[in-house]
């Protein structure tokens, strides 16, 4: 490990990923979609190709067939990269949440420090309240849970917690197993500010 600015790097990954070849060989013979083949999780994940599996069938439900808006998807992801303090999931949502979703580069700037940001209305500050409650309880209570129900609905609520779930999972793969940045990708962006908690 080598130390920047006080912060500890982990520099080498616990698992070598598999090459971009044998990960999209993986895919095909195992069914998952095209486009997680050369994302350094997969390429990871691929050494045990069921899981990568299940947890890629995971994330397509979630992206794109799920209640919750996709706009307050991604600033769950946000604000679990950034309070795990998870360099990937951060890094890898940044560009996501802006080119294909419309969230604007201060809006996810601002879930660092959502409670003291003027940019989010009652769904957001439900949302990310009950991120913030779910990640340091594992529970969400009768509060939150109703605050998010009258914002969104029934259905949206249970994608919330869902997504919170897996996306929280992706955090402790990034971590635990030291999956690297992909080549040429620069550390939480913009600023290079690093999480607290990393």
């Amino acid at each position: 490990m080598e130390s920047t600015r006080g912060i500890e790097i982990m520099t080498k990954p616990r698992v070598e990923m598999l090459s971009p070849e044998a990960a999209r060989e993986a895919a095909n013979a195992h069914g998952v979609h095209e486009a997680v083949v050369e994302l350094n999780v997969f390429r990871t994940l691929f050494h045990r190709p069921d899981t990568a599996k299940a947890i890629s069938d995971l994330l397509f439900s979630l992206l794109f067939k799920a209640e919750l808006d996709s706009r307050l998807r991604e600033f769950v992801i946000m604000r679990i990269g950034w309070v795990t303090g998870c360099d990937y999931e951060w890094t890898q949502h940044w560009p996501i949440a802006q080119k294909m979703y419309g969230c604007e580069s201060e809006e996810l700037l601002a879930v660092r420090d959502w409670r003291a940001a003027d940019c989010f209305g009652e769904k957001e500050q439900a949302v990310l309240a009950a991120t913030d409650e779910l990640l340091e309880t594992r529970n969400l209570g009768d509060e939150n849970w109703a605050r998010c129900e009258a914002a969104l609905g029934r259905d949206a609520c249970v994608d919330l917690v869902a997504a919170v779930g897996t996306w929280s999972l992706i955090s402790t793969l990034a971590r635990g197993l030291r999956i690297p940045l992909e080549e040429g990708v620069a550390s939480w962006p913009p600023d290079d500010r690093p999480s607290p908690a990393e």
